[in-house]
């Protein structure tokens, strides 16, 4: 469903640009959401079609901005047994299980979330990000579970995209990663971009790419001579950048458990307690999940906040290493 915003120029805006003029009123969008609506023939002034975000607006001048929903592209709607936490209007959470892919891409056509969300909403889903990706405001790794968000309109999701851009989105982690970070409870602040050596994969950098900021909180650590140091812990993202979490941690030297790509290669333990050792090998993912999220709803302004229980392989060896904790 397609939603109109006007204005009226005032005096002191005269002959403000255009994008300025938007970003000073519609502080839910972001300066490139703006210019993107702008090029893509959504806004008017005086009933004229506008096709610069530097065109100078004049005191009195009638600014229309449309959110217009765009097609979704030709993605298969599949029913699945997704778990719905709140749903309304605006906005859906779900809880999403480690195993599934967040959006179609490259070899993920089907089974993604977005393939059951277009069977629950029947397309009734936000396109700012794309109509290959309708709904999504935010993504975890496809074996990562937890909490996301979800879009059902434009201006929802662009006021819940401004709300990540300036980091008040509360989210918090849970995560079993090797050995103990030193200290227990820090800030991590990188620079991440892609790995030289391997695209696919990031990397923390010195001189170039995005500011990516971590706090982190040890809850337990799990010690004894039948397993090796373990550590629960607790992490607060600031920034959401890809792979984030896996890749401070691993720079610190304490990689996820069952992590592939930035854990440890081989564990090497000479003793290790058989149960702890079936239950690892039967662990066929990172030690991640997205236990909480906190935002402000785009529509009603009130704060709202979302838990995640563990799921039950996370739980399963949590369980075995509490009788190990300091």
């Amino acid at each position: 469903m397609n939603k109109t915003t006007t204005f009226l120029a005032e005096k002191d805006k005269n002959n403000l640009r255009l994008d300025k003029y938007l970003a000073s009123k519609l502080k839910i969008l972001t300066r490139s959401q703006i210019k993107k609506i702008i090029l893509s023939k959504n806004v008017s002034i005086n009933r004229k079609v506008i096709y610069s975000p530097a065109q100078k607006i004049r005191q009195g001048d009638h600014i229309e901005i449309l959110f217009k929903e765009e097609k979704i592209e030709n993605i298969r709607p599949q029913k699945m047994n997704l778990n719905i936490v709140y749903e309304d209007k605006e906005l859906i959470v779900v809880d999403k299980p480690s195993g599934m892919v967040v959006h179609p891409g490259a070899g993920n056509r089907e089974g993604t979330l977005v393939n059951g969300l277009l069977h629950l909403c029947k397309k009734n889903l936000s396109t700012l990000n794309g109509s290959s990706r309708p709904g999504i405001v935010h993504r975890i790794d496809k074996e990562t579970s937890g909490l996301l968000v979800i879009a059902k309109n434009n201006f929802s999701h662009a006021n819940l995209a401004k709300q990540f851009s300036d980091h008040t989105i509360k989210r918090k982690y849970l995560a079993l990663a090797w050995g103990v970070i030193r200290p227990l409870n820090g800030k991590i602040t990188t620079l991440l971009s892609r790995s030289k050596k391997n695209r696919q994969l990031m990397s923390v950098s010195e001189r170039s790419g995005k500011k990516a900021v971590t706090n982190y909180k040890t809850l337990k650590v799990f010690s004894n001579k039948e397993i090796p140091r373990i550590s629960l812990v607790e992490c607060t993202l600031e920034t959401g950048r890809t792979h984030q979490i896996r890749v401070h941690l691993s720079h610190k030297g304490n990689g996820l458990i069952g992590d592939k790509k930035y854990g440890k290669k081989k564990l090497g333990f000479k003793k290790i307690n058989k149960k702890f050792e079936k239950i690892l090998s039967n662990f066929e993912r990172q030690a991640l999940h997205a236990k909480s999220l906190g935002f402000i709803h785009p529509t009603k302004n009130n704060q709202v906040n979302f838990d995640s229980k563990l799921p039950q392989d996370f739980k399963k060896m949590l369980d075995f290493l509490e009788k190990f904790a300091n």
